[in-house]
């Protein structure tokens, strides 16, 4: 595991309660996670467009933290490990209100 690193800022918020290209294309996610670099929130690799990744891809930021309620990991796409990360700043994961996956009404039924 890594020692935290470049690649988190601890002081910039979330993008905000959803992946931002689903959030903005109408598309749906199963799980979240937030760049702890610039606080982009995308989808996870099990969501159709796989957001976080891609992010990463763009910006080479490496650090992400899952933005699922009860998690706290870190995960390192560069070295493709879990890495040890600091606390960031609120909020954690998105409002609890929101369903998974998510966002409601976009999901398909199949």
């Amino acid at each position: 595991m890594n020692e935290p690193s470049l690649g988190i800022d601890p002081d910039v918020p979330p993008s905000g309660p959803g992946c931002v290209e689903c959030t903005r294309d109408g598309g749906w996610w199963l799980h979240l996670r937030r760049c702890a670099q610039c606080g982009h929130v995308g989808c996870c690799d099990n969501s159709p467009s796989q957001h976080a990744t891609k992010h990463f891809a763009a910006t080479g930021h490496p650090i992400i933290q899952s933005y699922e309620p009860g998690e706290d990991w870190f995960w390192d796409y560069s070295a493709q490990e879990y890495a040890r990360g600091v606390q960031l700043i609120t909020p954690h994961h998105y409002p609890l209100g929101q369903t998974v996956p998510g966002p409601e009404g976009r999901v398909p039924a199949n």
